[in-house]
């Protein structure tokens, strides 16, 4: 009765370490250090999904990428150092040795610089693991100025930084306010 006890409270534990860590949401900074947007990651049974939300790209494709340190030190962002890759893998997506586990499927702004996308990062988790996103101090997000080829070392080619974010279990701190978010409410 006494190990049965143990045991429910240890699941309970668990089950409320997770719920903590899930959903993480991350405001996205221009090279300017503006808002222009939110990312949300919630951890699912295969990974971590991650709700992009952003204005005032430019109209087209975007290389988007989970980055090794939670720095976003502009007007480059090479603070945040290189792609997430806790398993010493490749870049990109169509790399059959790869990819990063920070290598993330490309994102298209609209003709007004507008997206909203669902992705998912199928190797990564929020909980403590070697491809937590928030482990050690966490990691960040990085939307590149090009499209990421899939296949070029070390990056996939994709051109300058030009937004960041970063994710910690205290991002979701952040009190200024998402222009993205307001736009929906004119709507």
């Amino acid at each position: 009765m006494k190990s049965m006890f143990v045991f429910v409270v240890l699941i309970f534990l668990i089950g409320c370490n997770s719920d903590a860590r899930s959903p993480v949401e991350t405001a996205l900074y221009n090279q300017g250090n503006d808002r222009i947007g939110t990312a949300v990651f919630i951890e699912q049974p295969d990974g971590v999904k991650v709700n992009v939300t952003a204005e005032g790209l430019t109209p087209g494709i975007h290389g988007i990428h989970i980055h090794e340190r939670p720095e976003c030190e502009g007007p480059d962002f090479k603070s945040a150092g290189n792609h997430f890759n806790p398993k010493n893998m490749e870049h990109g997506l169509m790399n059959e040795k790869g990819a990063h586990t920070g290598d993330l499927p490309n994102i298209e702004a609209d003709g007004s610089g507008y997206v909203d996308v669902e992705l998912m990062i199928p190797d990564a988790t929020l909980k403590d693991a070697q491809t937590s996103l928030l482990r050690d101090e966490g990691t960040a997000i990085l939307i590149s100025s090009q499209a990421d080829d899939g296949m070029s070392q070390p990056a996939g080619d994709s051109g300058e930084r030009v937004a960041c974010g970063v994710i910690t279990l205290e991002a979701d701190k952040d009190e200024a306010s998402d222009p993205a978010e307001a736009d929906q409410n004119k709507e």
